[in-house]
């Protein structure tokens, strides 16, 4: 198996786990087990199946199309764990530790320089984190740049999954919810924000997947893929990675916190994350 097969299967694993220990306090424990064995029995047979057909579309699908699926049924289903599981929140602990830091609330201070169109540029770039994985996957694809393409899957899954760990033990539901009320005024733009913003809201819910920015980490572990595999790309990459920082405070997603927290998670998941590649690569040599 790649590493990012056995990285699946751990993590599933591990969730698994989690639901049955807990299964008398989690509503729809059934439900979320469904999920997590169909998403294994599925990767257990794109292993067999694109071994025996390598360069199909199941090959494709197996290598970056799955590993996507995955992240995103496995981030659906915390929003029927988290609270069951650990039901404190820990918004009143960030907010208080951003007051700490800048001796104000950074999305109350943020406030003197919001306007429409601001907001409707950062509202983009905060999405762009949806696309910038799959660009990234998109050219090193087209390039048939099949070694890079293996260690970026397994590095950007690594980041989401270990996000996904601090949502367990640090739920928050972030600013967006907790501070609306000492908010001087609602953000809009002048095109598509307003609508982007609702949706996501319908999407994603109360998940209490603020801390870390996931947006953050995730964006710059594919920021510091690009810089080594697609020089082209990290240039065009860069502002977009910049801007969506500033946009989860700046759109009350996240707390400042989260997003330095995302940044430390970013670094952590390059570091731990080359090395154990750099491992499974040496064992395959031998």
């Amino acid at each position: 198996m790649r590493p990012v097969d056995t990285l699946i299967f751990g993590f599933i694993a591990a969730l698994a786990a989690i639901t049955i220990i807990f299964m008398r306090q989690i509503p729809k424990a059934y439900s979320i087990l469904s999920v997590y064995v169909f998403l294994s029995v599925g990767l257990v047979f794109l292993i067999f199946i694109s071994k025996k057909h390598k360069g199909s579309i199941l090959t494709f699908i197996h290598n970056v199309a799955y590993p996507y699926l995955v992240i995103v049924l496995v981030f659906n289903t915390l929003g029927g764990l988290i609270k069951y599981i650990n039901p404190v929140s820990y918004d009143h602990i960030l907010i208080r530790l951003d007051y700490l830091i800048f001796g104000a609330h950074p999305t109350i201070a943020l406030e003197r320089f919001v306007s429409p169109i601001i907001t409707e540029l950062l509202q983009y770039a905060y999405i762009s984190y949806y696309f910038l994985p799959i660009i990234l996957a998109t050219a090193l694809i087209i390039k048939k740049k099949d070694a890079e393409l293996d260690r970026a899957i397994f590095l950007v899954a690594l980041c989401f999954f270990l996000s996904y760990i601090g949502y367990i033990f640090i739920p928050a539901i972030g600013p967006r919810f907790t501070m609306n009320h000492i908010q001087s005024f609602d953000l809009h733009g002048v095109l598509f924000r307003d609508i982007i913003d609702s949706t996501l809201n319908a999407l994603e819910g109360l998940k209490r997947d603020a801390f870390p920015s996931g947006h953050t980490a995730v964006s710059l572990v594919v920021l510091y893929i690009a810089y080594r595999f697609e020089r082209n790309l990290f240039l065009v990459f860069l502002p977009f990675v910049l801007a969506l920082m500033f946009s989860t405070v700046y759109l009350r997603y996240h707390y400042a916190v989260d997003t330095f927290a995302g940044v430390l998670l970013a670094v952590f998941t390059v570091i731990v994350g080359e090395r154990i590649y750099n491992k499974w690569e040496k064992k395959q040599k031998q």
